[in-house]
């Protein structure tokens, strides 16, 4: 009979894990971000049912960590029984955050489900498709050894896929757990790599064998941007795989660039917010709630307006963001990077001339700046962490300085 195969892999769910970095404003829908990696975790039970996948593998993070009660336990084994209901075998192992020392609340989990061994390399078979599945758990948080190494060999006339929670030479923002290299992985001779720990999705062979991330199925805050989810695998009689990404997200986080070069006011720049979140930026998050990030560039008249009441702008454009997305768009920050045109001093005259030729002397002069700000915040620095001043952009900052001093000035009689 010709083996067919079919399955998902998906890792570094989180459950529960809360979304980082989103303010609470008037209109924000803070009730149903609160439960999108339990939402995500819904789409994919429902894409598995859909696909009668023959099995799921979660390459570990299933938590974000030890339970603060027995909730996240209890949906999670909900979810496994609907799986089970329709005969679908899910295999699991432990990752960094949810490392067997670090969980001390659990529950049985459905016969459907098995979380594979954190003492040394499992191998389970899945007679009925003629897979064997070989993986290992993290007994701790900080695993250093190079588990692939012990794998066992492959099983001859079986599809041999390994299960590891690793960053795979290292990766940038994440711990180098479990440490491995490409050829350590080919070396087992397995026909797929199903990976996890690394929350972008990434193809790191193509063939013989595939090795793959999935990635984390639902981003968590704005340095988890674009579609999350997981990995739709298909194999054919010859062993032939075939990898098809499915989004499972609920939230779509991004980060976006708004030129803001020319803009006369700040109104001008809330209509090009306006129609780039209504004709791109929407409908890029295909019809999810889009939790965004907007940084305004360029030189422009309106700089000195935002800069002068920057919390009201910040609430202005989070205002239109509710009315152009009928309450589906969060926007998490709005950070400005715009700076002033130079044809915005050239009338000044008096103590607004000096403090604008001040200024410009500062900005044209990276040791004076850095002296002169030195001298002048040493109070602060001594209040806060030194650190913090370390890698200020000095001439940014002068830029927004420049419309608040001279808004005071010209309040001052005689100015």
């Amino acid at each position: 009979m010709e083996l067919m195969i079919k399955f998902i892999h998906a890792a570094d769910i989180h459950l529960d894990s809360p979304l980082r970095g989103l303010d609470r404003y008037e209109g924000a829908p803070v009730q149903e971000c609160r439960g999108a990696a339990r939402r995500a975790l819904e789409n994919l039970v429902r894409l598995a049912v859909d696909e009668k996948v023959d099995f799921v593998l979660i390459v570990g993070d299933l938590y974000d960590g030890d339970w603060p009660d027995y909730n996240t336990g209890l949906f999670f084994g909900r979810q496994m029984a609907r799986l089970r209901d329709h005969k679908i075998q899910v295999i699991l192992i432990r990752g960094n955050h949810d490392a067997q020392n670090k969980m001390t609340r659990e529950l049985r989990l459905p016969d459907n489900a098995r979380i594979l061994s954190e003492t040394s390399p499992e191998t389970i078979a899945l007679d009925d498709c003629g897979v064997m599945i070989h993986g290992q758990s993290f007994a701790t948080q900080a695993v250093r050894e190079n588990l692939a190494k012990t794998y066992p060999d492959p099983a001859s006339n079986w599809f041999n896929i390994g299960m590891l929670h690793t960053s795979v030479n290292g990766r940038e923002g994440h711990e180098n757990y479990a440490p491995c290299t490409l050829e350590d992985l080919r070396d087992r001779r397995y026909d797929y790599w199903a990976l996890g720990h690394i929350h972008k999705p990434e193809v790191l062979s193509e063939t013989d064998p595939v090795i793959a991330f999935p990635g984390n199925i639902q981003g968590r805050h704005v340095r988890e941007t674009g579609p999350k989810g997981c990995l739709l695998v298909t194999v054919n009689g010859d062993h032939q795989v075939s990898v098809e990404p499915r989004a499972l997200d609920v939230l779509r986080w991004s980060s976006y660039k708004l030129d803001a070069s020319g803009a006369l006011d700040g109104d001008d720049l809330l209509d090009r917010f306006r129609e780039r979140l209504a004709k791109e930026w929407l409908p890029a998050a295909e019809d999810r709630r889009l939790a965004l990030r907007v940084e305004l560039t360029g030189a422009c008249q309106a700089h000195a307006a935002l800069s002068a009441n920057w919390p009201r702008w910040t609430a202005e454009f989070r205002r239109a963001a509710i009315e152009v997305g009928d309450g589906r768009v969060w926007v998490e920050k709005v950070v400005s990077r715009t700076r002033p045109e130079a044809v915005l001093d050239d009338a000044l005259d008096g103590p607004l001339a000096e403090l604008s030729a001040l200024l410009d002397e500062l900005s044209s002069d990276e040791v004076r700046l850095r002296e002169f700000c030195d001298r002048e915040l040493d109070d602060l620095r001594k209040k806060l962490d030194a650190d913090l001043f370390q890698d200020l952009d000095l001439r940014a900052l002068l830029d927004q300085v420049r419309p608040l001093l001279r808004d005071r000035l010209n309040a001052c009689p005689g100015a």
